[in-house]
């Protein structure tokens, strides 16, 4: 009975934590997956909802951080791509820019 007991508050913890990842999200409305860009002004428009774990963003290309994002909405343009695939990633990190594990990327071919 014991062992019962801490094992359902920890179920009831994990639960918890799953609930303030769900108030947060991020979409990114192009370019769309898999989408055919040029090597230089790709612009990317995002829209985040931080919630409550959660303060800004960071951008990143092929993951590596291209940029810090203090706007919630709005367009990134990235200036420069090899030609190839790259992932772009926007990551909603807290005040200490430690990410909550909330994100979004997309595939992109450029060239």
């Amino acid at each position: 009975m014991r062992l019962l007991k801490p094992a359902v508050l920890v179920c009831s913890i994990g639960f918890a934590g799953a609930a303030l990842a769900q108030d947060a999200s991020v979409m990114i409305s192009s370019p769309a997956n898999g989408a055919k860009v040029g090597m230089s002004g790709v612009k990317v428009h995002y829209s985040v909802v931080t919630g409550p774990k959660g303060d800004h963003v960071h951008f990143y290309v092929d993951g590596e951080e291209a940029a810090v994002l203090h706007q919630l909405k709005g367009t990134y343009t990235v200036d420069k791509l090899k030609a190839g695939d790259h992932d772009l990633c926007i990551k909603i990190v807290d005040k200490g820019h430690t990410p909550i594990g909330v994100e979004k990327c997309v595939k992109v071919t450029a060239g």
